[in-house]
């Protein structure tokens, strides 16, 4: 429990169908210089930890707060500022889910005696070839199995997504029914819930994390400006660059060994081929795919072997760092972190 909407009202809707709910609220990380209830994102604040406390009591289930401050930053932060580091965007919400969302509240969910785990996440579950895989939303806008595809059989066979049929608008009706006219009215951030104001690039900085200025290339190799230090880009970036060049520039690539970013046209960043790591597939490889290299981009056709995605049609800005997601119709087949195309 988050103490948003989405997680609360996931609550309400398992207590009506009559689960007996012990609920939980994560400490991974404290942000002193925002408030993160003001900014009605979870995860971060000791407000945001109250209102979860708060609800549960409300709705008369007991509640515990856990203490994954460590484990967050050994392996979600120390991911994100290392990827960084090396010239990549991470996602960090994925590796979260895994390994904090899914690997450490099935220990508390056996601690606490309980046969299942319930989120507010939007997806649904299903069987495919044997095993229990993610499905999308009904709610295609706010379909989260992009973030989701770490989870293994094992997890989904003790999971609930209570919301995976239902739209936010009826989320946010059922909230209202239910007494909580101000719950229902809470607004959504896609910021990242660690890094305060939005601004990763000064959140890199207070982990040692800092570069210098370099130079710009272009295809060619040769200078064609210089750089603010290549934690400050990534792939695709137009804005920002602090480079005229007559012709609109993008970043296609970033060189962290040597402090270089290339700068390029639009299609310069589109490619056939994404090439990916620590995948797994377990789709028909008969069967052409559709892949999704970003959260907001549109799943595009594709086929799949070996680590490699072809896709039909190109693809632009393929992202290092990032998650290729792999689906056949709605269900979720793959995935893998994007090494280059």
């Amino acid at each position: 429990m988050s103490g948003g909407i989405d997680s609360s009202v996931a609550a309400m809707l398992l207590l009506e169908q009559g689960y007996e709910l012990v609920g939980c609220t994560f400490r991974t990380f404290d942000s002193i210089k925002e408030s993160c209830l003001a900014k009605e994102k979870g995860c971060c604040s000791v407000e945001s930890i109250m209102e979860a406390k708060h609800l549960a009591e409300q709705l008369g289930f007991e509640h515990h707060i856990l203490d994954y401050r460590e484990t967050f930053r050994q392996s979600v932060i120390a991911n994100f500022v290392d990827e960084y580091r090396h010239g990549r965007t991470p996602n960090p919400c994925v590796l979260c889910n895994s390994h904090i969302k899914w690997g450490k509240l099935m220990e508390a969910a056996d601690e606490y005696g309980c046969d299942y785990i319930a989120t507010g996440h939007y997806a649904r579950i299903a069987e495919h070839n044997g095993r229990f895989c993610l499905r999308r939303a009904a709610d295609s806008r706010k379909d989260q199995t992009y973030f989701l595809w770490m989870l293994t059989d094992e997890n989904l066979r003790r999971t609930i997504f209570p919301l995976g049929n239902l739209t936010k608008q009826q989320v946010r009706e059922i909230a209202l029914q239910h007494g909580f006219e101000k719950l229902s009215k809470k607004t959504e951030s896609q910021e990242i819930c660690f890094v305060p104001n939005n601004d990763y690039r000064t959140f890199l900085a207070s982990e040692g994390v800092e570069t210098s200025a370099g130079d710009y290339v272009d295809a060619s190799g040769k200078i064609i400006g210089r750089h603010a230090g290549y934690t400050n880009y990534t792939i695709g970036q137009r804005k920002g660059l602090g480079v005229a060049l007559g012709t609109p520039a993008f970043v296609t690539k970033i060189d962290a060994a040597r402090n270089i970013v290339t700068l390029g046209a639009h299609d310069d960043l589109l490619t056939n081929t994404v090439r990916i790591s620590g995948d797994f597939f377990r789709g028909d490889s008969s069967q052409s795919v559709f892949a999704q290299i970003r959260y907001r981009s549109q799943p595009s056709e594709a086929r799949y072997s070996d680590g490699l995605l072809t896709f039909s049609e190109p693809v632009w800005a393929v992202t290092p760092g990032q998650s290729a997601v792999i689906y056949q119709d709605d269900i979720l087949v793959g995935g893998g972190i994007i090494i280059d195309n």
